[in-house]
């Protein structure tokens, strides 16, 4: 629902705007305040504005709640299990679903993310490659040389992937899933072990969005604290253009006290 136009622009398919803010109430009011058609976006759902501020002190009334399991529960150490587990409790939360594709659709979408990124910003990474950091070079570089059968594969994969999800929304209103696989690392931290396994931060941390935000679902991710203080973050999943469940689901966290989002210390 929310126009893209005036935003800096990286993949034109998966593109979104998502505002960030302390209170459930401030979110709902800037979501609220940036709806509305706008023809300068092109790629905009022609779909009417909906409020959702004046929902949120309807809490859980009516919604269905679960948590996502299988890759989503596997991908993830026992701090993010165990803020699934605090939050599913307190949502009333008594069922786990499945989404098969989940790691399908994390390659489909680095696919279609590289491809186009990679083709947007080609004439720059010819000429001037000296303005992109290392790494981001290197990924976008690669991402122009993926053959289109590929993207093209990936994009029929998203369709299929997006009915499989509608089916879980006809068994729950709302869906939980870790943000992150585990809670903040230590800044300057390349490594990571989830599930036995190491994993690099900077490619691994968005494994658990990557699926969800390649569906054009909409999310609120809310910060909550782990047994040893550290921040973490939690996925509250809606079906398209229900915007309204996840906000609710979320105020009804923070007006458990559930939700901690606080301001980082200054280290100095």
């Amino acid at each position: 629902r929310l126009s893209r136009s005036g935003s800096h622009p990286f993949v034109a398919s998966l593109d979104h705007i998502g505002p960030f803010a302390r209170r459930v109430a401030d979110l709902a009011a800037v979501y609220d305040a940036l709806q509305g058609r706008d023809p300068a976006d092109d790629f905009q759902a022609d779909k009417a504005s909906e409020r959702t501020g004046n929902l949120l002190e309807r809490g859980l009334e009516g919604l269905r709640c679960a948590w996502l399991g299988g890759y989503f529960t596997t991908w993830c150490d026992d701090d993010a299990r165990a803020a699934v587990d605090r939050v599913a409790h307190a949502l009333g939360a008594d069922s786990e679903l499945q989404f098969a594709d989940a790691a399908l659709a994390r390659s489909a979408a680095f696919i279609i993310s590289a491809s186009e990124g990679g083709n947007q910003y080609l004439t720059d990474l010819r000429h001037s490659p000296e303005r992109f950091e290392p790494h981001s070079r290197e990924r976008l570089l690669a991402g122009a040389m993926i053959p289109s059968a590929w993207y093209l594969q990936a994009q029929r994969f998203r369709r299929h992937a997006r009915l499989a999800m509608k089916s879980l929304f006809s068994q729950a209103d709302v869906l939980i899933a870790p943000a992150t696989p585990c809670s903040a690392t230590p800044i300057g931290a390349e490594e990571m072990v989830i599930n036995g396994q190491p994993l690099p931060v900077r490619a691994s941390m968005g494994m658990l969005t990557q699926p969800i935000s390649f569906l054009g679902l909409p999310v609120v991710t809310v910060p909550l604290r782990t047994a040893s203080g550290k921040p973490i973050g939690l996925q509250l999943i809606a079906a398209p253009f229900n915007e309204q469940a996840c906000l609710r689901a979320a105020r009804a966290l923070e007006a458990m006290g559930i939700t901690d989002a606080r301001v980082a210390e200054s280290a100095a």
